[in-house]
């Protein structure tokens, strides 16, 4: 991109918070009657905070409707915040007006979850990613087209499809144009939004490596939210995870799928299987009593203590129903909203002990991603050879075959 976008990425991961969020809430009222007079509140996020460092990523994980996406929208003012501060690069958004907050926009956008109805069907490709460029004037009307080019190619599109309509494309390719039209303006942060929830499992890798390339070419930051667990510790620095609007656990991956101190996480990871049979056998599993509270009217104290297995098993302690906790240290960059945390760490429910020699949990997504990069590369290579396809390249570490057959001259 621009010389703007290579500076940035040489200040990448030098542990300054790009993005401060502070005791943030977005509630939604219900009214009733005639004159709508508001009779109670949804409390899709209520009062959370955290930070986003410079060039990493942090992942956003929880059950459906749990407030990850309002989330992710009121960071940048896509939705207005209830309560709370959100600063980016220190300046507060929730304090600007519409023409300041325009300019910032060019700072921070974001990827939608659905790459159907997030595209306009009657505009043109070109149309849709030149969009935002001319919105902030940044290229000459005569130099756009070529920008979109360049973008679709970024982007592993053909750079010739400009002229093309929404429907013409998969799903994965309209998801790669939702990404260039992120990349249009040349953000410093991303939010992208259960970016490969709606695609295929192949499909998916390729879109989660072309992230994780944008991301070291160009130093961006993103918040990525997902439902999968294994993507997001495969593509995130730092982790944290929501229940009923609060954050109830942040920390690297390593901590967050190792030593959980949350006990909704602990009941999260036990549902993920294991490609291990004498693990998933030896594992603690998790299973919830219970419905999900109402956002419009959440429990007392700890949101989680009606349906959590710590509560009952230290025999209903009286402050997990009285008082709301606050996300603590409990070792490091490690942090848990929970009275009992300690407890939880001593724990092994659902947490799987990997013998030696067994793939590790998260191998699944790696593994496909990984061929899935191998297959673009293979793509690649075949298109700009210009005449026969290459051989495709052999894997570093491939697994052993058994030996074929000689074959005697008559045969060949």
């Amino acid at each position: 991109m621009t010389n703007g976008v290579t500076q940035r990425q040489a200040g990448a991961g030098d542990g300054q918070n790009l993005v401060e969020v502070e005791n943030l809430k977005v509630h939604f009222p219900i009214t009733a009657g005639i004159f709508q007079r508001e009779i109670g509140r949804v409390r899709a996020v209520d009062d959370i905070s955290f930070e986003i460092r410079k060039g990493e990523t942090f992942g956003l994980v929880g059950e459906s409707g749990c407030g990850k996406s309002t989330t992710g929208r009121a960071v940048i003012r896509l939705r207005n915040p209830t309560d709370g501060t959100v600063k980016f690069d220190g300046q507060d958004l929730i304090t600007l007006n519409r023409n300041e907050l325009r300019s910032m926009r060019r700072r921070m956008q974001i990827i939608f979850q659905d790459p159907y109805s997030s595209l306009n069907p009657r505009m043109t490709v070109g149309s849709i990613i030149s969009e935002p460029i001319e919105t902030h004037n940044l290229v000459p009307s005569k130099g756009r087209n070529d920008r979109v080019k360049e973008l679709l190619q970024l982007v592993g599109l053909n750079p010739n499809y400009t002229n093309r309509y929404p429907h013409e494309f998969s799903g994965g390719q309209r998801q790669r144009i939702g990404v260039a039209r992120a990349l249009a303006v040349e953000p410093e942060f991303i939010v992208c939004d259960e970016p490969i929830s709606a695609l295929d499992v192949s499909i998916q890798a390729q879109v989660l490596n072309l992230l994780i390339e944008l991301r070291e070419q160009f130093g961006l930051t993103y918040l990525f939210i997902a439902h999968d667990l294994s993507v997001v510790r495969h593509i995130s620095d730092r982790v944290g995870v929501m229940y009923l609007g609060k954050l109830v656990e942040v920390g690297p991956p390593s901590r967050i799928y190792e030593t959980p101190a949350h006990p909704y996480t602990r009941a999260l990871l036990s549902a993920v299987p294991i490609p291990d049979p004498k693990a998933e056998r030896r594992r603690k599993r998790v299973i919830l009593t219970g419905d999900v509270p109402s956002p419009a009217n959440p429990p007392s104290g700890c949101r989680f203590h009606t349906r959590c297995w710590l509560y009952e098993r230290l025999g209903r302690p009286e402050n997990c129903r009285t008082d709301d906790p606050e996300l603590r240290v409990v070792g490091g960059d490690h942090r848990a909203a929970c009275h009992y945390a300690e407890e939880a760490l001593k724990s092994d429910v659902g947490i799987a002990v990997v013998v030696a020699g067994a793939p590790a949990p998260e191998l699944n997504a790696t593994a496909a991603a990984m061929a899935a990069r191998e297959a673009s590369d293979r793509e690649d290579s075949g298109r700009t050879s210009g005449g026969p396809s290459s051989p495709p390249r052999q894997p570093e570490a491939a697994e052993p075959t058994e030996p074929e057959p000689t074959r005697s001259s008559g045969e060949q």
